[in-house]
């Protein structure tokens, strides 16, 4: 990873929490997101977040398409019930092909309600 791609990766990071602060201190419930690990081919790397509010707005990145859409509905189930979550998220390499992608890849995120 070049010096330009991490610091854009902390500069998003650092959005994530502001929004996140921003977001709890105006009364809204917030769930933040993170990848917590990866196999294979993955668009974000560990780390990476994505904070969610009560009514589905979200800042950031963990994936991208389909995941991102599932990881949010996912936040949004832990800020009304307050439960943490591990969640895997994967494509084989047979799938990625029959579809497109040149290979599969795993991703695995964990999301917490902010109080």
């Amino acid at each position: 990873m070049t010096n330009d791609a991490v610091k854009q990766e902390v500069v998003e990071h650092e959005r994530v929490l502001e929004k996140a602060a921003e977001w709890k201190a105006a009364g809204r419930g917030v769930a933040l997101a993170t990848v917590v690990a990866t196999w294979g081919s993955s668009p974000r790397p560990v780390g990476s977040q994505l904070v969610v509010e009560e009514d589905g707005d979200f800042v950031g990145s963990v994936s991208g398409g389909c995941i991102e859409g599932a990881v949010v509905t996912e936040a949004r189930q832990t800020i009304a019930d307050g439960q943490t979550r591990l969640i895997d998220y994967g494509i084989s390499d047979e799938t990625a092909w029959q579809v497109g992608l040149a290979c599969g890849g795993k991703c695995e995120v964990f999301i917490e309600p902010i109080e």
